[in-house]
C-alpha cells in the first residue's frame, strides 16, 4: 500500500462521511473499522494502520489499487440519475430495468455518494426478511443489534420519517426470493408520499413480475401497481461513449478502442477490463 493509495483512501473517506450525518453515523457503516482508525486515517496519522486495514477500509468506500475509475456521463447515466433525483425530491416510485454490466451499480453508488439520506442496497438471493432490513439499517449507520424484524422495520420506517427527501435504491432486486420481494409492498405503504424508492435490476424482473401477475401469484400484482403499472428500461451504451469512455481512462488508441468495443458485449465491466488489458500491455512494452 503506497502513501499516493492512502492519499486517495483519504480523500475517498472525506468523501463517505460526508454523505452521512455525522461521522460517527459513517463509521457505524464500515465493518471491522474503529473510530480511532477513521480518525487517525484522516488526520494523517497512518503509522499504526496496517496495511490490512488500509484495504479493509479502501474496499468499502469504492478504493481500487487499479485507480479510481473516471465516470462518463453517457445517456444511460444520465437516465438513471433523473429518476433518481425525481424519486428523490417528489418521493416517487421508479423500477428500472437496466442490463448486467450497464451500470446501475456505479450509478447508484455515485448518486449516494453526491446526495444526502440516499441508502443504496445490493440485494443478494441469501436475503431472508431480517438480512434485508439489517442492510437498509447498516447503510443508515445504524445498530440493530437484538432486535426482531418488526422493530427494525419500524426503526426504518421512523428514520425515514424524519428525514428531508430520503431515497431507497435497492439494486438487484430481481434476486430476492418472494418473502423479502412483498416487504417493498410494505415500505411502500408506510413511507407513501414520505420517500422515495428505485428498484433496480435485470429484464428478468419485468419478465418475473409478469409472470407472477399471470399466474395470480401473492404480492404481484401488488407490486406492479405500486411502480406505476411500469418498468423503466435504458437504451444501452453507444459505440461513441465507449470510445469516452475509454479515452477518460486513458485509453485513445482507435484501433485498440474498435476492439474493446466488438468484445464488449454490452458489458460496461468488459470495458473497465479491456482498459486495463490495453495500459498493462503498454507498460510491459515500455518496460
Amino acid at each position: 500500500m503506497t502513501d499516493s493509495q492512502k492519499k486517495e483512501i483519504q480523500m475517498l473517506l472525506k468523501t463517505y462521511i460526508e454523505q452521512y450525518p455525522s461521522q460517527s453515523k459513517a463509521i457505524a457503516s464500515l465493518k471491522n473499522v474503529s473510530e480511532a482508525t477513521v480518525i487517525n486515517i484522516r488526520k494523517g496519522i497512518w503509522e499504526s494502520i496496517s496495511d490490512d486495514m488500509w484495504r479493509n477500509v479502501g474496499k468499502q468506500i469504492g478504493f481500487s489499487a487499479k485507480g479510481t475509475w473516471k465516470m462518463v456521463e453517457t445517456v444511460d447515466f444520465k437516465t438513471i440519475v433523473h429518476y433518481m433525483e425525481d424519486a428523490q425530491e417528489y418521493s416517487n416510485v421508479f423500477a428500472m430495468i437496466v442490463p448486467s454490466g450497464g451500470g446501475k451499480t456505479f450509478t447508484a453508488r455515485w448518486f449516494q455518494a453526491n446526495r444526502q439520506n440516499v441508502y443504496h442496497i445490493e440485494c443478494s438471493e441469501y436475503f431472508n426478511r431480517k438480512e434485508f432490513l439489517r442492510k437498509i439499517l447498516e447503510a443508515m449507520g445504524k445498530e440493530n443489534v437484538g432486535l426482531n424484524v418488526s422493530e427494525m422495520m419500524e426503526m426504518i420506517v421512523s428514520i425515514l420519517m424524519r428525514q428531508e427527501n430520503p431515497l431507497l435504491i435497492l439494486d438487484e432486486v430481481d434476486k430476492l426470493p418472494d418473502p423479502v420481494l412483498y416487504f417493498f409492498i410494505t415500505i411502500y405503504n408506510k413511507l407513501y408520499g414520505k420517500c422515495g424508492i428505485v428498484m433496480m435490476a435485470t429484464e428478468f424482473l419485468n419478465k418475473r413480475i409478469m409472470r407472477g401477475r399471470r399466474m395470480n401469484k401473492k404480492g404481484y400484482a401488488e407490486i406492479f401497481s405500486r411502480i406505476g403499472r411500469k418498468f423503466i428500461s435504458v437504451r444501452g451504451t453507444t459505440k461513441e461513449e465507449v470510445a469516452e469512455i475509454c479515452k477518460a481512462n486513458g485509453v485513445s488508441d482507435a484501433q485498440i478502442i474498435h476492439s474493446i468495443y466488438n468484445e464488449y458485449e454490452g458489458d460496461l465491466r468488459r470495458v473497465e477490463r479491456g482498459v486495463h488489458k490495453a495500459k498493462v500491455r503498454k507498460l510491459k512494452k515500455a518496460a
